[in-house]
């Protein structure tokens, strides 16, 4: 007996954007911590003394993949390696999502986290999509107050989750509602902006928000950006 396997041509190209995503990210991770201690033939790129970050060829491949799948549209095998061109231009640029957040070289600083959040976050949302995962509806039967209802909570609770400092579960709470909802209702971060208006100095709910999420405080997510990213160098005195 045969067993034939059927794949969506959008389904299969993302499973490679994916991919070329995921191996970009922990191959050049892996090359940066390298040059961070001084170790194997890999040194900063640098161009009439500039230091040009990797984020610069990955803004240029997104583009050049972006622009051939819009202008020609092509089938298998160039749809899929336009999509892994697509993926490698997005690792390259996400993981200094930091930099280009903050207009200043945090790679190896705290403020440098986000970058691992960012490609962590773009990691789910594109796992999700790859499971079918769908911001809207997708009942045939569903009426259009019902499509209408649900976009308008999913956009209400990944608002509240941001408001609350928890961007990550706002993102994957676009594909994911319950994700954003769960962020939406639970106690924000001491130094979010939902925090800063709702939690007066000296208030309870201030007080329970300072001590879930104390300023040092570390978790085991950190453990695996440590792993994932290496890292961030000691805070200055």
């Amino acid at each position: 007996m045969e067993i034939h396997l059927v794949v969506e041509p959008g389904r299969l190209a993302l499973g490679w954007l994916l991919l070329a995503f995921l191996v970009t990210f922990l191959v050049t991770r892996g090359i940066t911590r390298l040059i961070r201690v001084g170790r194997g033939p890999f040194r900063n790129a640098r161009l009439g003394g500039v230091h040009v970050h990797h984020q610069v060829p990955g803004i240029f491949l997104m583009m050049v993949a972006g622009a051939g799948e819009f202008t020609y549209r092509p089938d298998a095998p160039w749809l899929h390696i336009l999509a892994a061109a697509f993926g490698v231009g997005a690792a390259l640029t996400l993981d200094e999502f930091a930099l280009w957040l903050h207009l200043e070289d945090v790679y190896w600083a705290e403020q440098g986290r986000k970058s691992i959040d960012a490609v962590l976050a773009a990691a789910a949302i594109g796992a999700l999509l790859l499971l079918g995962a769908t911001p809207f509806v997708d009942d045939p039967g569903a009426g259009g107050e019902v499509v209408a209802a649900t976009i308008v909570l999913g956009l209400l609770c990944s608002t509240l989750a941001i408001a609350k400092g928890k961007a990550i579960c706002a993102l994957i709470g676009i594909l994911l509602l319950p994700v954003s909802l769960v962020a939406a209702v639970r106690l924000a971060k001491p130094d979010s902006p939902w925090a800063r208006w709702r939690y007066p100095d000296g208030s309870r709910r201030r007080a329970r928000s300072l001590s879930r999420y104390p300023p040092d405080h570390r978790t085991r997510w950190d453990v695996v950006k440590d792993i994932l990213g290496g890292a961030p160098n000691a805070k200055q005195p």
